[in-house]
């Protein structure tokens, strides 16, 4: 892994790109135009937007068969409450959320319970997980929904309910509960609510797509939000390459306290930590949470899913998925259900126009590589790029000339190359004190560098070290407390029984000292 390349979707001009990030001098420098703050570091790839924004979203036919992970989110799999040969209606509950992080699963469509098994997972592993397969019957036939006619009417926490019924998630990629993100928030006394719609990423315009077209229903679902976690401020952060979706929120939050704001065009400025700092800057402490600070960061996509779970009752089923790249015939926006093969995706879009050397699940920077295009979409499904060999641009990584271009795209502030030396002797220690922790993994320092060193498959691969040096070290302290517990229940059990020795023996000896004495008096008695 460590000696592979990273994702270069497109060329870039490296003479131009150190005197542009040359100009990002501080974290809060405040831009006079539009009371904005700058971001150190960033880079500007070509977009490739233009492959597929102008095209309205299309609604993908009715699959015949979906195939719908237990795990489409962080956190612990839903646990399946169907059978196979059950049949299902679109909407209906087909996992239950499991623990304190999770997120329930729902049928995308009605049909019958195929299987219960393990399938292919969209996951560079493609290792198969735990998955319902459900057949469609072609009816697309809805569950009873409960519809609400004035959902500002309710508490805050029924909100937060309905939300987590709904099994929504993250929609810009992360796909953390969001139910569990409002009641934290809410919690924490959050005061400001921020709404993502940067769609930095290149290629993708689900979001632009989505803004443009259901700009209304969006809006609701940020004020809904907002309501549920009694935010003061609501703030819509859109970068200014997309002007109709930035004109389309604002007629929309006319007469609402919901403000849109046009940012620069930068990546990685869909970033959580860094539309915080553009848009309020404030910035998250190293190792803690955007509620720390008291803001709270959603896609625009999760508002209107909570919109639609709010005020129709439905939950989440489908996404709008990106399908672009040089590769593709026709690129476009879909409206697909959870559980449909990938294939299906690119079939619709007219298939391949010509070699895809490459095939991603999200975006080029800081998307999956996928083989296996029988793999489903899933809930964090935004893109399904078919990449050319010349949109790659791949080329063999050479040593490092310390030039230090890759510090000044770092828009954590981070020593990328000290980092990656660090790993590469295996000190890891010496990694985290650099501030690997907080890494965003956004791949500006791979992308900028002319060595071609594959720095942020190092920094992943790393966070992967530890992850896994930190399960075994729970389960070593889950394994002492076990044994800690047995050797204190065996001391326990001990002390008791030689106290309940100690105390039939003290009875006995008192009942003999009883004898005796009487057996003393009877004999003084007859003498």
């Amino acid at each position: 892994m460590l000696n592979s390349r990273p994702v270069r979707p497109f060329s870039l001009n490296q003479s131009k790109e150190p005197a542009v990030l040359a100009q990002r001098r501080s974290w809060f420098d405040r831009v006079a135009t539009n009371g904005l703050f700058k971001l150190r570091g960033g880079v500007h790839p070509e977009g490739r937007k233009d492959l597929s924004a102008e095209r309205d979203i299309r609604v993908l036919p009715l699959p015949k068969k979906l195939f719908v992970p237990l795990q489409q989110h962080i956190g612990a799999p839903a646990t399946p409450v169907v059978k196979v040969g059950e049949r299902v209606l679109k909407g209906q509950l087909l996992a239950a959320a499991q623990g304190a992080v999770s997120s329930s699963v729902h049928a995308p469509t009605s049909g019958v319970i195929a299987a219960l098994g393990d399938f292919p997972a969209p996951h560079p592993s493609g290792l198969p997980v735990p998955t319902i397969t459900l057949e469609s019957d072609g009816a697309d036939k809805w569950i009873a929904t409960e519809t609400v006619a004035d959902p500002f009417a309710l508490p805050p926490e029924d909100i937060a309910a309905r939300v987590a019924a709904a099994g929504i998630v993250g929609l810009g990629g992360a796909t953390f509960p969001a139910a569990l993100k409002l009641n934290l928030s809410r919690s924490s006394g959050v005061q400001t609510l921020i709404m993502n719609g940067g769609e930095c990423e290149p290629y993708l315009t689900c979001d632009d797509r989505i803004m443009r077209e259901r700009a209304a229903q969006i809006v609701e679902g940020i004020r809904l939000i907002a309501m549920a976690v009694d935010a003061q401020e609501a703030l819509v952060g859109i970068e200014d390459n997309k002007p109709e979706a930035v004109a389309a929120m604002r007629a929309a939050a006319q007469g609402t306290a919901v403000k849109v704001v046009a940012m620069p065009s930068m990546y990685p400025m869909g970033s959580e930590k860094q539309i915080i700092q553009v848009l309020t800057g404030k910035e998250i402490p190293a190792g803690g949470r955007p509620a720390d600070i008291g803001v709270l960061v959603h896609n625009v996509a999760t508002a209107f899913a909570v919109q639609q779970a709010i005020r129709h009752g439905r939950p989440l089923v489908s996404r709008i998925v990106t399908i672009s790249g040089a590769a593709i015939r026709t690129a476009c926006n879909v409206e697909a259900l959870v559980g449909t093969p990938v294939q299906e995706l690119i079939e619709f879009a007219g298939g391949y126009a010509q070699p895809a050397a490459r095939l991603v699940l999200g975006g080029p920077m800081m998307g999956q590589q996928f083989t296996n295009t029988g793999v489903p979409v899933v809930k964090g499904t935004s893109g399904v790029l078919a990449l050319t060999a010349s949109e790659i641009g791949q080329a063999e990584a050479s040593p490092c000339i310390r030039c230090s271009t890759c510090v000044r795209a770092c828009p954590v502030g981070l020593l990328p190359l000290e980092m990656a030396s660090r790993i590469r002797a295996s000190d890891l220690a010496g990694a985290v004190a650099f501030g690997l922790k907080d890494c965003i993994a956004c791949g500006s320092c791979s992308y900028v560098c002319p060595a071609h060193i594959p720095l942020v498959h190092y920094f992943n691969y790393a966070k992967g070290d530890l992850a896994a040096q930190e399960r075994a070290r729970l389960k070593q302290e889950a394994t002492r407390k076990l044994a800690d517990a047995r050797s204190e229940r065996i001391a326990r059990i001990e002390r008791e029984r030689a106290e309940a020795a100690a105390r039939r023996k003290a009875a006995r000896e008192a009942k003999e000292r009883a004898a005796k004495e009487a057996a003393a008096k009877a004999a003084t008695e007859a003498a």
